[in-house]
């Protein structure tokens, strides 16, 4: 699994299941254990409008559209991004530690981790790397870095650099806030270097960089969120909705949460989709618990085993690591 290719699949578990209704919270619900599988289809039609994958959609996201399938437009977003939250949530030095979960099997590691600002510019990195034993599925070791506005978080700039099973693949995204383009150039092992020139709508993000920007919104029940996102050299229109509020059950700990649900649609192949669930702290840290999706290997899920933050005391998994989801 490319290292970036589980982030678009499980870290950017926001988008559209607009139509999934909130259901009102009981007034002690029972803890929800997200270790259990999520059921997610991931090539599911976004809407009735778009075609029948065509059979040369393998579910590779990072394909080309065969020559003779039928061109949808996807639907815009119906309105750009709440206002943020003031505070922020997070601040430099704050790292994230994540299990990566593959094909029902522990897969791996993943961080992420805010820097110290620089150049006008506060970088998330994210870094990933599977273990031994999915390795011999693929092998990958890879890291990424969202520029990120310090105060409106919006990207305008973002690297990729991995190597999976001994072939290096570099990417680099520049975001325009004026024209709202977003320009690609990438590279694989020593093929010739290719390039994109993308828009976006209302709001362009990337896939490190959105996880920090949905901890700022204002999270409520049946908050519509819709932005388009960049993620295996392709744009993609997330549309999702939070669900509600649940607890949640980590080997982490016990915590509130909202659920949001939604699925992305890739916007030069709408018959491409995947369908994506995250959950975030109700409280000041804002901290993305879990998030599942799905790749072309099937499902994924990134759950939160550990969490240092500058003054804290760090928070790490324990006592209930035999669970199976």
């Amino acid at each position: 699994m490319n290292a970036m290719r589980n982030l678009v699949a499980a870290c950017l578990a926001f988008s559209a299941l607009s139509a999934i209704p909130g259901q009102a919270q009981e007034a002690q619900p029972p803890p929800r254990n997200i270790l259990r599988p999520v059921q997610i289809s991931p090539a599911a039609p976004a809407d009735a409008a778009k075609p029948v994958e065509s059979p040369e959609n393998t579910g590779d996201a990072s394909a080309e559209a065969a020559p003779k399938e039928p061109v949808v437009e996807v639907k815009p977003c119906a309105q750009g991004l709440p206002a943020l939250r003031s505070q922020l949530a997070f601040k430099p030095g704050e790292l994230l530690e994540f299990d990566m979960d593959a094909m029902g099997a522990k897969a791996g590691k993943l961080t992420m981790r805010v820097q110290r600002p620089a150049n006008g510019s506060l970088p998330v990195v994210v870094e990933a790397q599977t273990n031994t034993l999915f390795s011999k599925v693929r092998r990958v070791r890879g890291s990424a870095t969202s520029y990120l506005h310090p105060k409106t978080l919006r990207p305008s700039r973002y690297t990729e650099e991995a190597v999976e099973n001994e072939q290096r693949r570099k990417v680099n995204v520049d975001f325009g806030a004026q024209d709202k383009s977003v320009k690609v150039d990438y590279q694989i092992a020593d093929r010739p270097k290719g390039h994109y020139d993308y828009a976006f709508d209302k709001d362009g993000l990337d896939v490190a960089g959105a996880i920090y920007l949905i901890r700022q919104l204002p999270l409520k029940k049946d908050l519509p969120v819709c932005f388009d996102v960049y993620g295996i050299r392709r744009m993609w229109r997330m549309t999702a909705t939070v669900v509600e509020r649940e607890h949640v059950s980590l080997p982490l700990g016990e915590f509130d949460a909202w659920h949001l649900a939604g699925t992305a649609v890739r916007l030069d192949r709408p018959s491409q989709t995947r369908d994506v669930h995250v959950w975030i702290t109700d409280d000041e840290r804002r901290l993305p618990l879990a998030a599942v999706g799905a790749i072309d290997l099937g499902a994924v899920r990134l759950t939160l085993s550990g969490v240092k933050r500058p003054g804290e005391k760090p928070m790490e998994a324990q006592g209930k690591e035999d669970l199976k989801w």
